[in-house]
């Protein structure tokens, strides 16, 4: 039988072989309403087309010659038949489009189309990541929003704000219990609304702009296809770079978003990236603006991090069984970023922050005011002390592991004021960043986990998470004294 496509040599003698065997089969093959030619059903077949092997009605020795010729073709063709097909259709369409379409001798490239290709080569393309990393993250959101819009939200909040809500509570409530639920150290004003307002969302906001902007731009399916190759490695598709970069906005959202990948062990491994490796916008915004001052130790934080992403990632993907997911997408046109989408988008994604996450600071202030109400905080404390003095940091650092567990910006907030009051070293503010980074999830991203990944699963990521972050401080700090590195 002639066909207009020619596929590979293993595909091609795969079809051939189970065209034989459904030949043999015909009159119990399939229900009437599915009338398909013997090799269109082949080639479902080895793409593991779900609702044909369903009503697919062959006789045991048939099953099992079909899944023994398929598992020698993929063994031969060295990659998935899915892939494989797809290439040869395209192939096939692009040779037709070129024999009935004429171009004219000289084709001028468009601006765009450079761009394009700048963006999607490994060559430039990285240069253009770190380009955007340095500029837009670093400098915009890590200086500028976590920097200088902090340090003014902060000082006005602790200079007019903080002290009329301690008098104010103080006179027109004499129990202490409830001043410190409302003032004070950990009040829902003094802490949770200054934390939410003064310290995360000028970072949040800034973030949240030059996400949008990217995203207006066209560049994120780029940085998807140009990062397709390394994501493969880590057990990923290109794919995975969306939840990815919204893990730097909230991780909670970003876990959210992995149900949209393929397969269900790329979705448990950007899960466990998510929980483990990368930080929140809040998160991560503090702690660019607690290192910027410390250049170094800024970069080793970034590159340890980074190569915690990578191997974890690789050995998760080793261990885990399943099928490594294909990826494909579709890639609009660079264009300018509209103002008025910018603002529409980062508008959206604020109303989100106001409606979800700040009540989320208000129920952590509140469940913090039970603990140490009830003494239970205190002997958590106690307990985490010892380790943290095995760290290197002081005993009033503590706090910030438990409190970061209710609010991942809480705890990188609590470092911020650890560092203002002079508390930690370079080595110090290096050891907490990491252990602090690698921590535990918040409670409400812990909460999603239980959701999207179910009990189990979650249990044993965050078995593993607690002392690995833990361990892992401690490999920096040694490595920092043993190195003799100044910070």
């Amino acid at each position: 039988m002639s066909t207009l496509l020619s596929y590979p040599q293993p595909i091609e003698q795969a079809v051939a072989q189970i065209e034989l065997i459904l030949a043999q089969e015909t009159e119990r093959l399939l229900p009437p309403h599915l009338p398909l030619s013997y090799r269109s059903l082949a080639l479902l077949l080895l793409q593991d087309d779900r609702g044909l092997w369903q009503q697919l009605t062959v006789s045991d020795w048939a099953y099992q010659q079909i899944h023994a010729i398929i598992e020698n073709m993929q063994q031969q063709l060295g990659e998935s038949p899915v892939a494989a097909i797809a290439r040869t259709r395209q192939q096939t369409a692009r040779q037709l489009e070129q024999s009935v379409l004429s171009e004219p001798a000289t084709t001028q490239i468009t601006i765009a189309e450079r761009l394009h290709q700048l963006t999607v080569n490994p060559l430039t393309g990285f240069p253009i990541l770190l380009g955007i990393l340095y500029f837009g993250i670093y400098q915009f959101v890590g200086q500028f929003g976590a920097g200088i819009l902090v340090d003014a939200i902060e000082t006005a909040f602790e200079t007019y704000v903080s002290p009329v809500v301690n008098h104010v509570t103080a006179v027109l409530f004499p129990w202490q219990p409830i001043q410190d639920l409302i003032a004070n150290d950990y009040g829902l004003i003094t802490l949770g609304i200054r934390y939410a307002v003064a310290i995360v969302l000028p970072i949040v906001a800034t973030y949240f702009l030059m996400f949008s902007l990217l995203e207006d731009s066209g560049y994120l399916p780029r940085l998807s296809l140009m990062l397709d190759r390394l994501f493969k490695i880590i057990g990923l598709s290109g794919r995975a770079v969306i939840p990815m970069v919204l893990g730097l906005g909230c991780d909670t959202m970003a876990t959210m978003v992995t149900r949209t990948l393929e397969t269900k062990r790329e979705r448990i491994i950007a899960t466990f990236l998510l929980s483990l490796a990368i930080p929140c916008a809040a998160q991560w915004g503090v702690i660019l603006g607690l290192l910027s001052q410390r250049p170094l130790a800024l970069l080793i934080w970034a590159g340890f991090i980074t190569t915690i992403f990578l191997v974890m990632g690789f050995l998760t993907a080793q261990l885990l069984p399943g099928q490594k997911a294909d990826f494909f997408i579709e890639v609009p046109p660079l264009r300018l970023p509209r103002l008025k989408n910018i603002l529409l988008k980062t508008y959206v994604r604020m109303k989100w922050y106001f409606w979800e996450i700040i009540p989320l600071f208000l129920w952590a202030s509140v469940l913090i005011w039970l603990g140490r109400l009830t003494g239970l905080f205190e002997l958590i404390i106690q307990g985490i002390q010892p380790i943290a003095l095995w760290l290197g940091l002081p005993a009033a650092s503590a706090p910030i592991f438990l409190y970061g567990f209710f609010r991942r910006d809480y705890g990188a907030a609590g470092l911020f004021d650890l560092q203002q009051q002079g508390a930690l070293d370079g080595v110090q503010l290096l050891t907490a960043a990491v252990v602090l980074t690698l921590f535990l999830p918040c409670i409400a991203q812990l909460q999603i986990m239980i959701k999207e990944r179910g009990w189990k699963m979650t249990l044993a990521m965050a078995t593993f998470i607690i002392p690995f972050a833990f361990v892992m401080g401690y490999v920096v700090q040694r490595s920092i004294h043993l190195l003799g590195v100044n910070l």
